[in-house]
């Protein structure tokens, strides 16, 4: 970063993400996962973890018979606390079991607010079900190694110039079912419940007697149904975003090779799918498309030398593309453009390689 030039609140995150990318498995005990990623997380925050007036260690939460117990932070604000936040060592377990501290001490503070993180993921919660009585299921979760933009737009409501527990609040309870929710659905997808497999073969298939063998046809129906449902969104959406409009056009480099090379329509549909992938990692325009007779290359700065990806599409009945593990270059099969997204891992990982050179 240039000096004297301020980051914008989604870099911070990104630039601490990918220093914590690198150090998590060296992190063993709590207090260096404290130090090493959680104080800098509060520090993007917009409160100052050298004050503390703001940020107070080691807050002792007496609660009855139980004394001298302590949460790990608590952002003060006014003087009172209205963020708890309960540390485990990196990658620890942040199961509600080990939440029993910030439990007890949210009941006795003007705190709306606690967080249970280990310094990778942060679980927000708040009063919901029971006033004054932390919910046992988080409203909100953000991962520092696997956030959106939208999560993005949700934890700045927490940073320091920002904060209204009022408009959290309102806020919450939308996320905390929607989030209920999208977990039921992909369950189903993944599974679907035999309630919902019944329901749905009482609808398309009226009249039939819901036998173990229609159950097992329709479970499987059920499945691939969800699946192509989503696909087919994908690809709508692509095509909207593809349509051709004066202000929007593909980043293409054509190669010198020769002049008969043509863009096939699956290349420029893949090339927005992984811009669409990359689209919260890195600005799309240093995503460029360089094609050429044998491939399609998809490159990091227009550079040979940083390619993201090959799509291998001249023939469309037989779709591939290459990845890259550092040097070496793996060829998978496709069968439609959409699937490009179930690697969407390998190719952030590529670019993550080429950021973390800079």
């Amino acid at each position: 970063m240039l000096k004297g030039v301020k980051m914008d609140f989604i870099d911070q995150l990104r630039e601490l993400g990918l220093r914590i990318a690198k150090i998590k498995d060296t992190i063993q005990t709590e207090e260096a996962t404290k130090n090493a990623m959680i104080m800098p997380f509060i520090q993007i925050l917009g409160y100052n973890v050298f004050d503390p007036l703001e940020v107070t260690p080691e807050i002792v939460a007496d609660v009855g018979m139980k004394k001298g117990e302590k949460v790990d932070y608590a952002i003060l604000m006014d003087g009172k606390p209205i963020i708890l936040f309960e540390c485990k060592r990196s990658g620890g377990d942040l199961s509600i079991n080990h939440a029993s501290q910030l439990f007890r001490y949210f009941h006795v503070t003007d705190a709306r607010f606690g967080v249970l993180t280990n310094g990778l993921v942060y679980k927000f919660f708040t009063d919901l079900e029971h006033a004054n009585k932390m919910d046992e299921r988080p409203f909100f979760e953000f991962n520092i190694l696997d956030f959106k933009e939208h999560h993005v737009e949700e934890l700045k409501k927490f940073t320091k110039s920002s904060f209204d527990i009022d408009q959290i609040l309102t806020t919450a309870s939308y996320l905390k079912y929607t989030r209920a929710v999208m977990n039921l659905l992909s369950g189903w997808m993944k599974t679907p419940s035999e309630d919902l497999v019944r329901i749905i073969c009482g609808e398309v298939h009226n009249g039939k007697r819901f036998t173990p063998a229609l159950k097992e046809q329709f479970t499987q129906i059920t499945k691939d149904a969800f699946n192509e449902l989503v696909a087919e969104k994908i690809t709508e959406r692509l095509r909207m975003a593809m349509e051709p409009s004066q202000n929007t056009k593909p980043n293409l480099v054509p190669e010198q090779e020769s002049d008969v090379i043509q863009t096939s329509p699956e290349e420029l549909e893949s090339f927005h799918i992984i811009r669409a992938i990359l689209c919260e990692t890195i600005d799309p325009d240093r995503i460029v498309m360089r094609d050429a007779k044998s491939y399609c290359a998809i490159l990091f700065d227009d550079n040979n030398r940083k390619p993201i990806c090959r799509l291998r599409m001249n023939n469309p009945s037989k779709l591939a593309m290459g990845l890259f593990d550092e040097k070496d270059e793996k060829i998978v099969s496709l069968k439609t453009t959409s699937e490009i997204y179930k690697f969407s891992t390998q190719i952030k990982k590529a670019v993550t390689l080429y950021l973390s050179s800079e």
